[in-house]
């Protein structure tokens, strides 16, 4: 185990702090930082630093410097923006156990009908927020909650409809485009 003294400059051995040693209380050591903050070590977590380790740079090589990378942020080209057909789609779930707790005491009629206004408030919100594109996950089943839909979408004039991404949702999901300049 090293030996250790007061004024002495160290560096943590699993850290990149570094400063001087300024007391030594048994078996811990205090060390002032370089940031002026004292952060306390046993004696195996330090090790001496050895020779000059500061760099000395002139006003004038720091100001340029500076400028030079003012310089390259300012060059840095716009973020290339998403096109719309990349762009995150909005996925709304329509399967019951995603809106409602429990389907105790609800017929097949209410469930149809929770899951269609669920659909419509949604669908609403999109057009409000001008989100272009909008995936409503019905499941397969039996199809009735997919012609509701179906009817539904064609009460607007500013979308269109599709079978989802079949890779990713299989036949359970139908697409909505929403046209904004309508």
């Amino acid at each position: 185990m090293p030996e250790f003294s007061i004024g002495e400059r160290v560096e943590a051995v699993d850290d990149t702090t570094r400063g001087i040693i300024t007391t030594i209380e048994g078996e811990w050591i205090t060390v002032e930082t370089d940031d002026g903050f004292p952060h306390q070590y046993q004696a195996s977590e330090l090790m001496r630093v050895s020779g000059q380790e500061r760099i000395h740079v002139s006003p004038s090589e720091a100001a340029r410097a500076r400028m030079e990378e003012e310089r390259a942020e300012k060059k840095k080209p716009p973020a290339p923006r998403r096109k719309e057909r990349q762009a995150p789609k909005m996925e709304v779930d329509l399967h019951i156990n995603q809106l409602v707790p429990t389907t105790h005491g609800m017929s097949k009629y209410d469930i149809l009908n929770l899951q269609l206004e669920t659909a419509r408030r949604q669908l609403e919100f999109a057009m409000e927020k001008r989100i272009p594109r909008i995936v409503f996950i019905h499941g397969v089943g039996e199809g009735i909650l997919k012609e509701e839909l179906g009817g539904l979408f064609r009460r607007y004039d500013n979308l269109t409809y599709y079978d989802a991404e079949y890779r990713k949702y299989g036949l359970g999901a139908t697409e909505v485009s929403i046209f904004q300049n309508s």
